[in-house]
């Protein structure tokens, strides 16, 4: 498996050891969930006012958010099926994340930048995967499967 971290941080707030703990996460939780191939993922770092614009235009809900995530092999129930072909990279989507967010939760759950920053981005990632967290079981398996990648990293509370 060969994974693409395509990273942008809009703020210039992170340092390069948090683009490699972004990539790194990303990393893990790909070998976790068991992904094969060439697989890519962008993952963009905004302000507050830029996530709530982005929730606002794809979400219809206008506020900030901590964390959006944009799978591209998501089909809709009325739509063909998503074919990857494997001679070419697996383009799972885009995960935005909030620098604010980062720093507002870190603080309010006592646990470090780095640890929150790494959940934020497990978190887009699983969604990217096809996990969500609309029901009580789909919440808890998903929660799972985060804590399982932090901790096998080595980012615990």
């Amino acid at each position: 498996m060969n994974v693409t971290v395509d990273f942008t941080d809009e703020t210039n707030a992170l340092t390069t050891e948090h683009q490699d703990l972004v990539e790194n996460v990303i990393i893990k939780t790909a070998e976790k969930e068991g992904l094969t191939g060439e697989v890519e993922v962008s993952v963009t770092i905004v302000d507050e006012a830029r996530i709530q614009e982005i929730n606002l235009e794809y979400r219809d809900k206008n506020e900030p958010t901590d964390v959006i995530s944009f799978a591209l092999n998501e089909q809709a129930e009325d739509e063909l099926d998503v074919i990857v072909d494997p001679d070419m990279p697996n383009m799972l989507g885009d995960i935005v994340i909030s620098l604010a967010h980062i720093k507002a939760q870190s603080e309010e759950y006592e646990h470090s930048f780095e640890r929150e920053l790494g959940f934020l981005t497990v978190h887009g990632m699983l969604h990217l995967l096809g996990y969500d967290h609309m029901t009580e079981a789909e919440e808890k398996e998903m929660f799972s499967r985060q804590e399982d990648i932090l901790s096998d990293y080595g980012l615990t509370r």
